[in-house]
């Protein structure tokens, strides 16, 4: 399955590369695909440099990731880019957020009437984008139907290894947690770092 990963100016690097450290261990399972608008050279908060290819060139079923950083704040107002956003979220068999990436999903719509949650230190910019969102303030990743969100940067680890225990069984997931010497918060309901 196509692992789609929607890259723009100052993404938060960890809020990538956590997810990318488990779902690029499964290649048998999931082929990652680096996206951005245009193509070309996307760099991060960190200052990390992606080659990406145009978005318009992806195929959209698979699994669609949009990670959280400061490049959310000014992407929430660029119509192209969230018209783009909610073709592909609309079209993919899963969409998972890190982060406020959960903001620019909110912004298309789909969550209307969904559980999801965000950034603990973002929350409440987050929660203004949609308030028709069920924002669940104290989980660490939450499913809904085919939409998984989770807290801020690490805790896309957290649910990445949680969307393997699902599709793949918990001993898998458990494994990979063991083999990158991860402790992993497998309570999806328990965010450590909630107000």
């Amino acid at each position: 399955m196509d692992f789609n990963i929607c890259l723009f100016d100052d993404f938060e690097t960890l809020d990538v590369f956590g997810p990318v450290e488990i779902f690029g261990r499964l290649p048998e399972e999931y082929d990652l695909k680096y996206f951005s608008m245009n193509g070309g050279i996307i760099e991060s908060r960190q200052k990390t440099k992606i080659v990406t290819e145009p978005i318009a060139q992806a195929k959209p079923d698979g699994i669609f990731m949009i990670p959280g950083g400061q490049g959310t704040r000014s992407l929430i107002h660029d119509d192209q880019f969230m018209k783009q956003v909610k073709e592909f979220a609309e079209q993919s068999c899963f969409c998972i957020t890190v982060c406020t990436g959960s903001a620019l999903l909110a912004k298309t719509g789909l969550l209307k009437n969904r559980r999801a949650t965000s950034n603990k230190l973002a929350f409440d910019w987050v929660k203004s984008i949609d308030t028709e969102v069920e924002w669940i303030p104290k989980a660490r990743w939450v499913v809904d139907g085919k939409f998984y969100t989770s807290s801020g940067v690490s805790a896309g680890i957290d649910m990445s290894l949680g969307f393997v225990s699902d599709h793949l069984g918990l001993e898998k997931a458990q494994q990979m947690a063991n083999q990158i010497e991860y402790i992993w918060n497998s309570d999806k309901n328990d965010d450590p770092f909630a107000r």
